[in-house]
C-alpha cells in the first residue's frame, strides 16, 4: 500500500520536484561563491507568499476539472480595494478585497454550474472585465498605499526567514489541506474532476460544490492581491500574465492534472515552493533572468514525459512482465 502511494503522480511529482529544487538551492554556493544566508531563504519564502494563494486558487479549480483564468483579475481588483479601503484600517481593506473576490467567484460559479457551460470562456471574460475595472479604479496608474506601518508589518522578519505574509500563506495551505483531506469535500472535488456525470449519479451536489469552489478561488486570489499591495505599498491595475503562468506551473509541479480529478493542497504547497526556490536560485547565482523560464520549462517537460500515456503503458507492461517472471 505504501509503495502504491509513493508512485501515484499526485504524490510523486511534487515530492520529486521539491527535493530536486531544494538540492539545487543548497548547491547554489558552488556557483555563487558565497554561502547561503537566512536572507536568501527569507526572499524565497517572500516569493512563495507572492504566488502561493494564487496557485492554491487556480489549483483547487484544476482538481475539479475547471480552470479559473479570472484569478489574476481578482488579484488586481483585490489589491486596488485593499489600498483604497485600508488606508486607515488594513483589516478593513483585506476584508473588502476578500468579500469582493468571493462575490465575483460566486457569480462565476453560479453561471458555470447552472448553465452547464465551460469555465474557460466565463473566467476569461471575467478576467478581462476585472482588469478594466482595476484600470477604472486607478485611472490606469498604480495606486499608492499610504499606511507605512502595515507595509512594514507584513514583511517584517520573523525567526530569521519568515514574515507575517509568508506565515499566513503557509497557514492557509495547511487549513486547505485539513479541510480537503479530512472532509468529503476533497473526495468530491476529485470525483467531479474525474467523472462529473458519475458524480451526479452518486449523489454529489456538483452545482453547489462548483459555486463554493469558485467562491473560495476568488477570495484566495483577492487576498493574495491585497497582501502583495500592502507589501509593495501600491496596487498595480495590471499584474500581467506572468502570475497566472507561474501559478499554473506551480499547480502542475504540485501534481495537479489539467484533466482534473487529481491533486491536493500539500502537493500545491510543494509545487509553489519549488517555483519560488527556483527563482531564488537564479537570484543567488546571478544567472540571467531568462534562466528561470528555462528551468520551469525543463521541469514541466519532465512532468509531461512522466505522465505520458505511452510511458505509463510501457511501465505497466514492464511491471507485469516482472510479476509474471
Amino acid at each position: 500500500m505504501r509503495r502504491r502511494w509513493l508512485v501515484q503522480p499526485d504524490h510523486l511529482i511534487p515530492v520529486v520536484s521539491l527535493v530536486v529544487v531544494v538540492v539545487a538551492f543548497a548547491s547554489a554556493p558552488a556557483l555563487s561563491g558565497r554561502p547561503l544566508q537566512p536572507f536568501d531563504v527569507y526572499n524565497a519564502l517572500q516569493g512563495f507568499a507572492q504566488l502561493g494563494l494564487l496557485a492554491l486558487a487556480i489549483g483547487i479549480t484544476m482538481i475539479a476539472g475547471e480552470f479559473d483564468l479570472s484569478v489574476v483579475g481578482s488579484y488586481a481588483v483585490g489589491g486596488m480595494l485593499a489600498v483604497s479601503a485600508g488606508a486607515t484600517s488594513p483589516a478593513l481593506g483585506v476584508l473588502a478585497a476578500v468579500a469582493a473576490g468571493a462575490a465575483i467567484g460566486a457569480v462565476q460559479g453560479g453561471l458555470i454550474a447552472r448553465l452547464r457551460i465551460p469555465s474557460m470562456p466565463v473566467t476569461l471574460a471575467t478576467y478581462i472585465a476585472l482588469l478594466g475595472l482595476a484600470y477604472a479604479m486607478s485611472g490606469g496608474l498604480s495606486k499608492s498605499y499610504p499606511n507605512s506601518d502595515a507595509t512594514q508589518w507584513v514583511d517584517q522578519t520573523l525567526a530569521g526567514v519568515f514574515s507575517p505574509r509568508s506565515l499566513l500563506t503557509l497557514a492557509i495551505f495547511v487549513i486547505a489541506a485539513v479541510v480537503l483531506g479530512g472532509t468529503k469535500w476533497g473526495r468530491e472535488l476529485r470525483a467531479i474532476g474525474g467523472d462529473r456525470r458519475a458524480s451526479r449519479v452518486a449523489g454529489v451536489t456538483v452545482d453547489g460544490l462548483i459555486v463554493w469552489l469558485f467562491t473560495v478561488s476568488g477570495a484566495l486570489a483577492a487576498l493574495g492581491g491585497a497582501l502583495l499591495s500592502y507589501s509593495y505599498a501600491s496596487a498595480n491595475p495590471d499584474p500581467g500574465l506572468q502570475p497566472l503562468i507561474l501559478a499554473a506551473v506551480a499547480a502542475l509541479l504540485g501534481g495537479v492534472s489539467l484533466a482534473g480529478g487529481r491533486g491536493a493542497p500539500l502537493g500545491l504547497l510543494a509545487g509553489t515552493l519549488s517555483v519560488a526556490l527556483l527563482a531564488q536560485i537564479v537570484a543567488v547565482t546571478a544567472l540571467p533572468d531568462f534562466t528561470t523560464q528555462l528551468l520551469y520549462a525543463a521541469l514541466l517537460a519532465v512532468i509531461v514525459i512522466v505522465e505520458s500515456p505511452g510511458l505509463r503503458a510501457l511501465s505497466d507492461r514492464f511491471r507485469a512482465r516482472r510479476a509474471d517472471g
